[in-house]
């Protein structure tokens, strides 16, 4: 077997951490720079208008909330495997951020934080990344229905609500069958294995953080104008995060996919088209773009495991 010198592997890390940045800040200036929806001058104006010190600073402080739950979020799980500091955290999960950013649905992030660990533990990582993610996206669901139907798309919600019905019904008869050696049973048993106090947490901080983004949106909503009754425009809001992060995506054209499901829903409340844009595309840049830039440093600062 052919063993690469030091010097030339270290050199090899280093160029994939410098592809990886890079490929990550050149999409994120693509997007920027060659959107058509983007009247850049008008942006600039509307900023001019609505900016003031409070105002951006409420903005960056929803922002560093948004990343800080999901840290916690991540700290509390991997207590499974081994207790990390809140630095060892971030470190972790705004790392695995960089590098999922142009992988679809942010795949990349799960290979991301596994790089952290020893080989043995990948898959005790990529799972607990799961549970991670999953109980986000089960509240995007429990919350957008409830906004679905808020807003009187009544078919819509029955819908959701019966097709997890039946998902439910479907895992419960075949919960037995293994496909590869893996089953709907085994997975269940694997989430018991975590301790109940860790699951709550998790629960617990999904939830602030779901309140944390959810209410930015609104809050940018209220800054540009739109005057619309809060229920009405935190429904529209729970149901654009469910539908747009229930469609195949990257993370660097998240703000597209959720621009343009935004715009369907706030369209039909009269809301302006650019001011949705502008909007989307703004929660993309806080939420994101920011954590991005952060992360780039602590992938070009990552040290491999050696075992």
């Amino acid at each position: 077997m052919i063993s690469i010198p030091h010097k030339a592997k270290q050199f090899s890390v280093f160029i994939v951490k410098l592809l990886i940045v890079l490929g990550a800040f050149y999409f994120i200036y693509d997007r920027l720079a060659n959107d058509k929806s983007l009247d850049w001058e008008k942006f600039g104006q509307l900023i001019e208008e609505k900016a003031t010190f409070i105002s951006v600073f409420i903005l960056l402080l929803f922002s560093v909330a948004n990343r800080f739950f999901e840290i916690l979020k991540w700290q509390n799980l991997v207590k499974v495997i081994k207790p990390i500091s809140l630095g060892e955290s971030s470190k972790q999960v705004l790392g695995a951020l960089t590098a999922g950013i142009f992988t679809p649905n942010g795949l990349g992030e799960y290979a991301g934080k596994a790089l952290f660990f020893n080989k043995n533990e990948t898959k005790k990582v990529i799972f607990l990344n799961l549970i991670c993610n999953g109980i986000q996206m089960i509240l995007s669901v429990a919350f957008g229905t409830i906004g679905l139907f808020v807003l009187g798309y009544w078919k819509w919600s029955f819908a959701i609500i019966g097709l997890a019905v039946f998902l439910i019904l479907f895992s419960f008869f075949t919960k037995k069958i293994k496909i590869k050696g893996y089953s709907i049973e085994k997975l269940i048993q694997k989430i018991n294995e975590i301790p109940k106090a860790i699951h709550n947490k998790n629960i617990g901080l999904a939830i602030c953080r779901y309140l944390v983004f959810s209410h930015q949106y609104y809050f940018l909503f209220v800054l540009f104008g739109v005057d619309l009754p809060y229920i009405t425009l935190i429904s529209s809001i729970a149901a654009v995060y469910f539908l747009a992060s229930s469609l195949p995506s990257f993370q660097f054209l998240d703000f597209a996919v959720k621009g343009s499901v935004a715009i369907f829903f706030f369209g039909r409340l009269g809301v302006s088209d650019w001011i949705v844009v502008f909007i989307s595309t703004l929660m993309w840049f806080l939420n994101v773009v920011l954590p991005v830039i952060i992360g780039s440093y602590f992938v070009l600062t990552f040290k491999t495991k050696k075992t």
